[in-house]
């Protein structure tokens, strides 16, 4: 044997144990691998359901209802309020109007009114927890 090599069993000892730990720094990187793969489609596709869910304006609570500006749910008579949307707005169009754009098919102030109604959407009524989604950071 040559002088800078170590011999003996404390050298064979401390050989295995950098192979075991490189075995196992491997297989944990393995482990982590396949939970980032895991969970990324998961993220992916909940972060989609929740730009795709829908929410009605009104709502089953209010059919029939109008909006008025302020988004409160009030008869059709009262001056200045608008008619129901006519179809359910998508996460994705509703994110999008609370961010300065308006809701499709609606005027500027018809858009403002049906944001404020689904701001004003509590536990239980229709559209409540798409609307909730999308306050959840990504």
């Amino acid at each position: 044997m040559t002088d800078d090599l170590p011999s003996g069993p404390t050298a064979e000892s401390d050989l295995n144990k950098g192979i075991v730990n490189r075995r196992r720094a491997l297989m944990m990187g393995a482990v982590t691998a396949s939970a980032v793969v895991s969970i990324k489609p998961a993220l992916a596709q909940t972060a989609g359901s929740v730009l795709n869910c829908e929410i009605p304006v009104p709502g089953n609570h209010a059919s029939g209802g109008y909006i008025a500006a302020d988004g409160k749910v009030v008869p059709s008579d009262t001056p200045g309020a608008y008619p129901p949307a006519g179809r359910n707005f998508t996460g994705e169009e509703v994110r999008r109007a609370m961010n300065g754009r308006s809701l499709p098919g609606t005027s500027r102030d018809q858009s403002e009114a049906y944001v404020n109604y689904i701001r004003r959407l509590q536990s239980g009524q229709s559209g409540f927890t798409c609307y909730a989604s999308l306050q959840m950071p990504r």
